[in-house]
């Protein structure tokens, strides 16, 4: 296991590094950064003074390798520019210091904050909205599953499985309009719920508070495709084991539908259904940046979709970095749990 553990990481780590070198010759070629910074109002001297700040005048291999030590968690550093930088972490040595820090993305073109931060604050929403919209997806489609498996070939199944398909088929951002349109706006005054809202609202009375009531629609709208896979895949393992044999020997020994489903068929169902709940989390971090930007949700997608608006490229690199980086530590975290779920995966 502790082999297959590190291999794993190994391969998440290969994958971060791929995702550095696209995102940063993708992102680099685009535009002036010194002119991005300073904008329109600039003069040469301050220009070519920025240019020098941020290595622009370097080769570009030069300015990967810089780019590469200031987002790897060990990295070679003097003090001046960990002081310049502000980075935390623990520095050994003389005038070249080795560190092991948190990685460094830089600073925001438009705000001058630093792109950890803006990140930090934006990423607790992404993460509450993806875990909010899969548990949705879980206690809907779970009993969903088992319900069409167990009526198979009536009406109750027919609707089941054409809800889950017009779930798989039907875009995110599209499903986010419409559920926004309608729940939001047509029947406000049933729902009172709005059409945009975050995670927290300020207001002269209140002041910062608590809007949980916002988290509805953008959760219901990220969790209906996981919600459509859980209730195929447990209607497909369903209706697999309820064919074995010792299911029809629990009948045989006169047990009750109700306690064959529950103790013995369910249990034994819900492997593949954990399979899908963990690749599923993972694929909602990094899938929620229309769902935010349609109910306005302050998360790392919407944060990402505004700084590319305004050509603020340090933050949508960092964010792509994160995402990408929160995508290969859940998968990591997946292959570790089907291998305590099912020990037949720990042995191959």
């Amino acid at each position: 296991m502790l082999n297959f553990l590190i291999k794993r990481i190994a391969y998440g780590v290969l994958v971060l590094i791929g995702v550095v070198i696209v995102v940063f010759f993708l992102f680099q070629g685009f535009g002036d950064p010194a002119r991005l910074v300073l904008g329109q109002s600039g003069d040469s001297t301050t220009i070519e003074n920025v240019r020098k700040e941020l290595a622009l005048d370097q080769p570009k291999w030069k300015q990967f390798i810089l780019y590469l030590n200031d987002v790897s968690p060990v990295s070679i550093n003097t003090q001046q520019e960990i002081q310049a930088k502000q980075l935390k972490g623990f520095f050994f040595g003389g005038k070249e210091k080795l560190g092991f820090k948190i990685p460094y993305l830089r600073r925001s073109y438009q705000t001058k904050q630093q792109v950890s931060e803006i990140l930090a604050d934006a990423l607790p929403g992404t993460i509450i909205l993806a875990f909010s919209a899969i548990i949705f997806a879980i206690l809907a489609g779970i009993p969903l599953g088992i319900l069409s498996a167990v009526k198979q070939n009536t009406w109750l199944d027919s609707s089941a499985v054409f809800v889950s398909v017009l779930g798989i088929s039907a875009p995110s951002f599209f499903i986010g309009i419409i559920i926004a349109y309608v729940f939001g706006f047509i029947l406000h005054q049933f729902t009172g719920l709005y059409m945009t809202g975050s995670l927290y609202e300020y207001d002269a009375i209140k002041g910062k508070h608590l809007a949980l009531q916002n988290l509805l629609l953008p959760a219901v709208t990220l969790g209906i495709r996981p919600l459509a896979i859980i209730v195929q895949l447990t209607r497909s393992a369903m209706l697999d084991v309820m064919n074995k044999d010792y299911i029809r020997t629990a009948f045989a020994k006169g047990l009750s539908k109700d306690a064959v489903v529950r103790k013995h068929a369910l249990p034994n169902a819900l492997n593949p259904v954990m399979t899908a709940v963990t690749g599923w989390f993972a694929e909602l971090l990094a899938g929620a940046f229309f769902v935010e930007y349609i109910f306005n949700w302050k998360g790392i997608g919407k944060t990402t979709v505004d700084a590319l608006s305004e050509l603020d490229f340090p933050v949508v690199m960092g964010s792509v970095i994160v995402t990408a980086a929160f995508f290969v530590a859940v998968n990591i975290l997946a292959d570790v749990l089907y291998g305590v779920i099912d020990p037949r995966i720990r042995i191959k």
